[in-house]
């Protein structure tokens, strides 16, 4: 049997810091996917069609050994949207996306606080698998708290080029201190986010997110973001967001009442070190299973979960 799921990716996040000690973001996806299809075999091995991407097959594994105390063979297939190393949380929707499949090509259907287990294990992972909007500790997932639905919202996504680790920017010596000091203007960011997703305010929720982009600018520069936001406010916009371990800047446009063509044109020629890579749309977290293929396979129907 295979099975094919497909999770989003993100534009950075609406809001990340620290609370009260715990690492917390606001989950902020877009319509921009990976697909991740897994299919049982009767070999002992994982195969894969990407053989750089290890984090999948830990994720497999991890997940087999979690269900069942052993792994299985299978063949797993990947087709990805998502930029790498961007702050577009390519490996979580990777893994998660991977982490459900297993999940459901062994017979189970992993809960969101599972797939956030398993993948924590492997590394900081955004809360995108979590349905609809969630703020999560991304670290040690100490903090989950669902905040609503995601509002009819437009983003236009830039890049400032390279690329961040997230596994290296979350071990910088400096970064506990740098978001300690940063705690009261992100609890600020937290409230405005959280009452506009629950009141579907644009206007709060980009208020809110460019207070913390804002705010990330003395952990991750970004250049010329105030002159951006100026430009872009000017244009109509309603604000900015970023990814706050990343390279990403977002601008928040309600739909049809901004000419974007002519907003990200402006944007690209006076600030020429940015790129624009498109426009999405703010959408719900969550995980899809797109479908199943074939039967259940022989192998598993003594199968005892463990």
């Amino acid at each position: 049997m295979k099975i094919i799921v497909k999770a989003p990716g993100t534009c950075g996040e609406l809001v990340q810091g620290m609370l009260n000690d715990i690492n917390v973001h606001i989950t902020c996806p877009i319509n921009l996917y990976s697909q991740v299809g897994i299919q049982l075999n009767n070999s002992q091995n994982l195969t894969i069609t990407d053989p750089k991407k290890t984090k999948v097959l830990q994720a497999v594994t991890k997940t087999m050994l979690h269900l069942t105390g052993k792994i299985w063979g299978a063949h797993i297939e990947i087709n990805s949207q998502i930029l790498e190393a961007k702050g577009m949380a390519s490996s979580t929707a990777d893994i998660s996306a991977a982490i459900f499949a297993t999940g459901k090509v062994l017979g189970y259907t992993l809960s969101s606080s599972e797939i956030a287990k398993i993948a924590l294990s492997i590394e900081p992972s955004d809360g995108l698998f979590f349905p609809g909007i969630v703020a999560f500790d991304h670290v040690r997932g100490k903090f989950y708290k669902k905040i609503g639905k995601a509002p009819n919202l437009d983003i236009l996504v830039f890049d400032y080029g390279g690329e961040v680790d997230t596994i290296k920017f979350n071990q910088r010596p400096d970064l506990q201190e740098k978001n300690r000091n940063n705690e009261l203007t992100i609890k600020k960011a937290f409230r405005l986010v959280e009452e506009g997703i629950k009141t579907q305010n644009n206007s709060l929720i980009a208020q809110g997110s460019t207070i913390s982009a804002l705010t990330n600018q003395n952990i991750i520069l970004k250049p010329g973001l105030e002159k951006i936001l100026e430009l872009a406010l000017k244009k109509g916009a309603l604000g900015i967001n970023i990814a706050h371990s990343g390279t990403l800047l977002g601008i928040f446009i309600e739909p049809d009442k901004v000419e974007e063509s002519e907003l990200h044109k402006k944007i690209t020629k006076e600030f020429s070190f940015i790129k624009f890579i498109g426009k999405y749309k703010l959408i719900n977290g969550g995980i899809n299973e797109l479908r199943e293929v074939g039967e259940p396979c022989s192998i598993f129907e003594n199968m005892v979960a463990t």
